[in-house]
Protein backbone atom coordinates (compact mmCIF):
# COMPACT_ATOMS: atom_id res chain seq x y z
CA UNK A 1 0.00 0.00 0.00
CA UNK A 2 1.45 3.39 -0.94
CA UNK A 3 1.75 6.35 1.42
CA UNK A 4 -1.17 8.24 -0.18
CA UNK A 5 -3.50 5.29 0.45
CA UNK A 6 -2.25 5.01 4.03
CA UNK A 7 -2.79 8.75 4.48
CA UNK A 8 -6.36 8.50 3.17
CA UNK A 9 -7.11 5.66 5.59
CA UNK A 10 -5.65 7.67 8.49
CA UNK A 11 -7.68 10.75 7.55
CA UNK A 12 -10.86 8.66 7.39
CA UNK A 13 -10.17 7.29 10.89
CA UNK A 14 -9.44 10.82 12.11
CA UNK A 15 -12.74 12.14 10.72
CA UNK A 16 -14.65 9.29 12.37
CA UNK A 17 -12.90 10.05 15.66
CA UNK A 18 -13.79 13.76 15.43
CA UNK A 19 -17.43 13.04 14.55
CA UNK A 20 -17.68 10.72 17.56
CA UNK A 21 -16.34 13.58 19.71
CA UNK A 22 -19.13 15.87 18.38
CA UNK A 23 -16.96 17.95 16.04
CA UNK A 24 -18.49 19.20 12.81
CA UNK A 25 -16.20 18.61 9.83
CA UNK A 26 -16.12 21.81 7.79
CA UNK A 27 -13.62 20.88 5.10
CA UNK A 28 -10.92 18.36 4.28
CA UNK A 29 -7.71 18.70 2.33
CA UNK A 30 -7.79 22.49 2.11
CA UNK A 31 -4.96 23.67 -0.12
CA UNK A 32 -3.40 27.10 -0.19
CA UNK A 33 -0.18 28.46 -1.63
CA UNK A 34 2.59 26.57 0.12
CA UNK A 35 0.55 24.20 2.23
CA UNK A 36 -2.43 22.06 3.09
CA UNK A 37 -4.68 21.46 6.07
CA UNK A 38 -5.91 17.89 6.40
CA UNK A 39 -9.11 18.58 8.35
CA UNK A 40 -10.90 21.75 9.36
CA UNK A 41 -13.47 21.11 12.09
CA UNK A 42 -15.68 23.15 14.39
CA UNK A 43 -16.71 22.63 18.00
CA UNK A 44 -17.75 24.95 20.83
CA UNK A 45 -17.22 28.15 18.80
CA UNK A 46 -13.64 27.19 17.94
CA UNK A 47 -12.25 26.32 14.50
CA UNK A 48 -9.74 23.46 14.64
CA UNK A 49 -7.12 23.10 11.91
CA UNK A 50 -5.99 19.49 12.20
CA UNK A 51 -2.92 17.72 10.83
CA UNK A 52 -3.20 13.93 10.62
CA UNK A 53 -0.10 11.77 10.94
CA UNK A 54 0.13 8.00 11.11
CA UNK A 55 2.72 5.25 11.26
CA UNK A 56 3.58 2.09 13.12
CA UNK A 57 7.36 1.84 13.12
CA UNK A 58 8.10 5.40 14.27
CA UNK A 59 6.56 8.27 16.22
CA UNK A 60 4.37 10.11 13.69
CA UNK A 61 4.30 13.34 15.72
CA UNK A 62 7.93 13.93 14.72
CA UNK A 63 6.80 14.44 11.13
CA UNK A 64 5.19 17.71 12.20
CA UNK A 65 8.23 19.91 11.89
CA UNK A 66 8.59 23.64 12.55
CA UNK A 67 8.36 24.22 8.78
CA UNK A 68 5.21 22.09 8.48
CA UNK A 69 3.59 23.85 11.43
CA UNK A 70 4.39 27.28 9.95
CA UNK A 71 2.75 26.23 6.67
CA UNK A 72 -0.36 25.06 8.52
CA UNK A 73 -0.54 28.37 10.41
CA UNK A 74 -0.24 30.38 7.17
CA UNK A 75 -2.97 28.26 5.57
CA UNK A 76 -5.17 28.68 8.65
CA UNK A 77 -4.90 32.48 8.46
CA UNK A 78 -5.60 32.35 4.73
CA UNK A 79 -8.68 30.18 5.32
CA UNK A 80 -10.01 32.51 8.03
CA UNK A 81 -9.50 35.55 5.83
CA UNK A 82 -10.95 33.91 2.70
CA UNK A 83 -14.12 32.87 4.54
CA UNK A 84 -14.32 36.03 6.67
CA UNK A 85 -14.31 34.01 9.88
CA UNK A 86 -13.66 35.80 13.15
CA UNK A 87 -13.62 32.98 15.69
CA UNK A 88 -11.03 31.52 18.01
CA UNK A 89 -8.96 28.80 16.38
CA UNK A 90 -6.25 26.32 17.20
CA UNK A 91 -3.85 24.04 15.39
CA UNK A 92 -4.24 20.40 16.42
CA UNK A 93 -2.89 17.00 15.46
CA UNK A 94 -4.39 13.56 15.32
CA UNK A 95 -1.73 10.88 15.65
CA UNK A 96 -2.57 7.32 14.67
CA UNK A 97 -0.11 4.62 15.67
CA UNK A 98 -0.87 0.90 15.95
CA UNK A 99 -4.60 1.67 15.56
CA UNK A 100 -4.49 3.96 18.62
CA UNK A 101 -5.65 7.55 18.15
CA UNK A 102 -4.22 10.46 20.09
CA UNK A 103 -5.73 13.94 19.74
CA UNK A 104 -3.28 16.73 20.55
CA UNK A 105 -4.90 20.14 20.83
CA UNK A 106 -3.23 23.51 20.35
CA UNK A 107 0.18 22.66 18.91
CA UNK A 108 2.83 25.33 19.33
CA UNK A 109 6.38 25.88 18.17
Amino acid sequence: MNSKSKGNIAEKKAKEYLLNKKFRIVETNFYCKGGEIDIIAYKNDVIHFIEVKSGNSFEPIYNITRTKLNRIIKCAYFYLQKHKINLDFCIDAIIIKNNQIEFIENLTL
